[in-house]
């Protein structure tokens, strides 16, 4: 049963992913990538890695997306903007894909892959959190200040008097 569960993750991300590429719309492109933004963080519970899953959900999907469907929602006259900009070289485009793609899955076939049987880490937030309160106290508090001025700066310019 955790099989079909995956491949459905799996797929159902592919599509999403395809969809934002190719939609023509903006919302429903921003809405394709919440659902890819989903499927990226199932994976990340099927590898255990559960402190990246929340991550991924809380900062991609419950900040970054969300910015940028409210940019997209409140920006004048976007509702009825089309993307109709085609590229001359989508072909070309396409069989370096496939190139690439092709390569990938004959490295995959021909590696000699190592298969054990591992067990679930027991607490993984709980190392993370004790890593970034003592070995990366200082690099963590760093990135925290360089948000804060981000955030002052961006709110200073969107103060600014027209």
């Amino acid at each position: 049963m955790i099989n079909i569960v995956f491949w459905f993750f799996v797929i159902l991300t592919i599509v999403a992913a395809l969809m934002v590429v190719l939609s023509k719309n903006l919302v429903y492109a921003a809405i394709a990538l919440l659902v890819t933004l989903l499927g990226v963080a199932a994976m990340y519970v099927f590898l255990w890695a559960d402190f990246m899953a929340g991550t991924q959900v809380m900062i991609y999907i419950g900040g970054i997306l969300i910015l940028l469907l409210f940019g997209i929602m409140l920006t004048h006259k976007i509702t009825s903007v089309r993307i109709s900009h085609t590229n001359v070289q989508r072909g070309f485009g396409a069989l370096i894909v496939i190139a690439i793609f092709a390569g990938l899955a004959w490295m995959v076939n021909i590696t000699p892959w190592l298969q054990i049987h591992s067990q679930e880490p027991q607490q993984t937030v709980h190392d993370i959190g004790i890593l970034l309160m003592t070995d990366y106290l200082l690099p963590f508090e760093v990135a925290s200040v360089l948000l804060l001025g981000a955030l002052i700066g961006a709110a200073v310019l969107a103060r600014k008097e027209s």
